[in-house]
């Protein structure tokens, strides 16, 4: 180039499509050089990195899996304790029933007893009271049917012991004659 200087020529310019030779050779060394350091140091840095968050994911999924059986587990506990309570519920619900209805037959039971107690102390006492009846009705019958008889017969029955022999026998006819019966 010099010579070419020396016979007063100008330089030409460099092309613009082929490469000056000494930018080729710093170009590819500082490209080795940076591949270099790229797979030496940043690369494995990266893959450490990236590593670490597929692990992070991973394990955040599989946590959250975890977690979501682990839910599903205790729903189906609490659907088996509702279900297990509810039947419970049935099976309290019919032993009231059934011991409300015992009560009830008891106490119904309790009431026809008392009633028919109730109804017996009533005869009774209607029997007694009418046995009392009837012998004051047969006391009375008897000293009427006497002061009859002696104004028909025209005798005085003053004698107390004839008196008494003689309603006591009346009184005995009356109770073997059937009632409304006539002589």
């Amino acid at each position: 180039m010099l010579h070419l200087f020396a016979e007063g020529e100008v330089p030409h310019e460099p092309n613009p499509i082929i490469p000056i030779w000494q930018e080729i050779v710093v170009g590819s060394v500082a490209f080795a050089l940076l591949c270099f350091v790229l797979m030496k140091f940043v690369f494995p840095q990266m893959e450490k990195t990236f590593k670490a968050r597929v692990e992070a994911i991973e394990g955040g999924i599989r946590r959250a899996e975890e977690k979501q059986a682990e839910a599903d587990e205790l729903l189906e506990q609490y659907k088996a304790q509702l279900a297990e309570a509810r039947t419970e519920a049935a099976r309290i619900r019919d032993e009231a029933r059934a011991d409300a209805t015992g009560i009830r037959d008891d106490i119904l039971t309790k009431a026809r007893e008392e009633s028919d107690r109730i109804i017996a102390a009533g005869k009774e006492q209607l029997a007694a009271e009418r046995q009392t009846i009837v012998r004051e009705v047969k006391a009375e019958l008897g000293t009427i049917a006497v002061d009859l008889a002696s104004r028909i017969v025209g005798e005085a029955l003053a004698d107390e012991a004839r008196r008494k022999g003689t309603v006591e026998r009346f009184l005995t006819e009356l109770e073997t004659t059937p009632a409304g019966g006539s002589r």
